[in-house]
């Protein structure tokens, strides 16, 4: 255990220029503060020297930081490269050693932290043999205190609570990884319905079966080879597909598609490069996938273009489980594309209504879009109930809700919570004898780490927090996206994917017995998840009462537009488009108590009023794009 930090310490926090992963740093001084520790995050020009640290004015630069601001403690990240992160190490070791600013030679910093990828963290440990702790990024808020020595007295006690949460998770889940018994896991049997298999199955009867017959949730997960030959890598991808349907374990086969595939659909590539995926490039390829795959049932991504067209082809091709758009997405905003934003929503609209024809679910692929670059828990909510509404207003019956979990992964386990449950809430309300909604939970990407073992860990603790999002209700989750335990590292083949299924089933089973048995917090009737699901599902309805105020018709293209153009989305990391969505770049985020919250200049959170008022005011003078060119 690491000697307490004492009053008057000051942690210094610091990367070099080259690694842009801000969002630890800024995540490891905030839980410092709130536990009255003084923590500085080095600016840019710190960074910049590090890089160069052997340059005389390099050398003035971080010296000059670490006397101004009094560091004691002194911590570096590099999360790319193994090798050269322990090389920088070297680098500030040999540095502070020499100037004698480590405290055994008389100088200010009594201790140093690596926070690094798993293999970086290993090699600087065993080199330096205790004199540094390190952080490989997997830790709870409580398990990262506790390295830096902080007093549990000092840490407030909603920070107390939430870790207690994510500690039981993690237990929970280091449990059923080490007793292996998940690989006894027998798929589960689904027929016995009309159409099972066949091009007229659907997913909502294989969803009511599943229920009658009180089995699990519905398995959903992502396959896609890569191999440099076009016709070798959906010849393995056809293997897959037959693998996975003879194992049993997946019910819905997402199709991993090329950027080729989504993009030139039935175009000439002339030798571009594949990018990873499947690169399928006609409907009788996706023809050949759809009988591999039987009895699963098989859906894709939506193309970046021509997506009406796309949605009728995988009909006609894969009777295709759901569609999935984006709406904002996959087109010039993410550069995934060649639509301009307001030709993207003409074109998903139009989709949703033929959507609307097949009595197909409808999964709106767009809440942790927004997530990824940077923007607030609220957003994250709101962009899923805009979707949702305008999807029941173009007549879609179901309604697939994916709640992306873990994103950003510094996310304390009960405000996800919190968001999944303010979500479900706005949604459900809409919900009527015509449109039917149905959870879908996953965990977030960035939550896997290069780790195998950790990352097994990490997909059961996942798992545990879906089936607290409603653990009143004996069947939810309904359908659970299962993300393979690979993912941090390489693509998950069948045997990975069928494995990642028998952890996820595993840990569904055994977390209700644990919660029975009081061995982790109950969280049906948490005081905090309450009150934050209070919180956001009350900020929301704020925001949106703006919206349809300021915005007359704002579930069409051009309202949808005009919602994200005068600001009501905030996305402060949108690296496309920033001179034509300027006010959604405005509202800087950050982390607070383990949400996302958005805030002023100075750091102080905007209320949600106040940002609503300001996008209102603005939204009339938003000016729709007349030109539908694609460039």
């Amino acid at each position: 255990m690491p000697e307490h930090i004492a009053a008057g310490d000051c942690v210094g926090l610091m990367r070099p220029g080259i690694d842009a992963h801000t969002l630890g740093l800024d995540h490891v001084a905030q839980l410092l503060r709130e536990c009255g520790v003084r923590a500085v995050v080095a600016d840019p020009d710190v960074g910049d020297a590090l890089d160069c640290i052997s340059r005389p004015e390099s050398s003035r630069i971080l010296q000059q930081w670490i006397t101004a601001n009094r560091i004691t403690h002194l911590g570096l990240s590099y999360r790319l490269d193994p090798a050269r992160g322990r090389e920088l190490f070297g680098y500030l070791f040999n540095y502070l050693r020499e100037r004698g600013l480590l405290a055994e030679y008389g100088g200010p910093i009594k201790r140093l932290y690596f926070a690094g990828l798993p293999e970086a963290c290993r090699t600087v440990e065993q080199e330096y043999r205790g004199r540094v702790i390190v952080f490989s990024g997997d830790e709870t808020p409580g398990e990262t205190l506790a390295r830096f020595g902080i007093p549990s007295r000092l840490i407030p006690q909603q920070m107390r609570n939430a870790s207690q949460y994510d500690d039981a998770r993690r237990q929970f889940a280091r449990d059923v990884i080490a007793k292996g018994e998940y690989l006894n896991i027998e798929p589960a049997d689904r027929s016995g319905y009309p159409g099972y298999g066949k091009a007229d199955d659907h997913v909502i009867r294989r969803l009511d079966h599943s229920i009658r017959r009180n089995l699990p949730p519905l398995i959903r997960a992502h396959a896609g080879p890569y191999h440099p030959d076009r016709r070798e890598a959906i010849s393995l991808f056809l293997d897959w597909a037959r693998q996975l349907a003879q194992a049993g374990y997946l019910d819905i086969l997402s199709i991993g598609t090329s950027q080729l595939t989504q993009s030139k659909f039935g175009e000439d590539w002339g030798g571009l490069p594949n990018g990873g995926g499947v690169p399928i490039n006609s409907p009788a390829e996706y023809r050949q996938v759809w009988e591999a795959a039987r009895p699963m049932l098989v859906r894709t991504y939506a193309g970046t273009k021509n997506i009406p067209h796309l949605a009728r082809m995988y009909e006609d091709s894969i009777h295709i489980a759901w569609h999935a758009l984006s709406f904002w997405w996959f087109c010039r905003t993410d550069g995934r594309g060649p639509n301009n934003v307001y030709h993207n929503l003409r074109e998903h609209l139009e989709t949703l209504h033929f959507v609307a024809q097949t009595n197909k679910p409808f999964e709106p692929n767009i809440p942790h879009h927004f997530a990824f670059r940077g923007a607030d828990d609220i957003t994250y909510v709101l962009s899923a109930y805009l979707a949702a509404k305008t999807a029941k207003l173009s007549g879609i019956p179901f309604l697939i809700l994916q709640v992306m979990l873990n994103t950003p992964k510094y996310t304390w386990g009960i405000q996800d919570l919190a968001k999944a449950r303010a979500l479900l809430r706005l949604v459900r309300e809409m919900e009527d004898r015509r449109f039917r909604v149905i959870l879908q939970p996953r965990a977030g990407l960035e939550l896997f780490p290069s780790d195998i073992e950790e990352a097994k860990v990490q997909l059961a603790a996942a798992t545990a927090l879906m089936t607290d999002i409603e653990p009143g209700i004996s069947n939810s989750p309904q359908i659970i996206h299962v993300v393979s335990y690979s993912e941090g590292t390489r693509l998950a083949d069948p045997a990975v994917i069928n494995e990642s299924i028998q952890i996820t089933r595993k840990s569904l089973e055994e977390y209700s017995v644990w919660r029975r048995k009081g061995w982790v917090p109950d969280m049906s009737n948490s005081a905090e998840v309450n009150a934050r699901t209070e919180e956001l599902y009350n900020d929301v309805r704020t925001v949106l009462a703006a919206i349809e105020h300021s915005i007359p018709n704002p579930y069409t293209p051009e309202g949808l537009y005009r919602v994200f153009a005068a600001g009501f989305l905030p996305v402060p990391y949108l690296w496309e488009c920033r001179q034509e969505f300027e006010y959604a770049l405005e509202w800087p985020t950050r982390l607070i108590n383990g949400g996302v919250r958005t805030v002023d200049s100075h750091g102080y959170p905007v209320s949600a009023q106040a940002r609503a008022d300001i996008a209102a005011q603005r939204a009339g003078r938003i000016k729709v794009p007349v030109s539908l060119k694609i460039d």
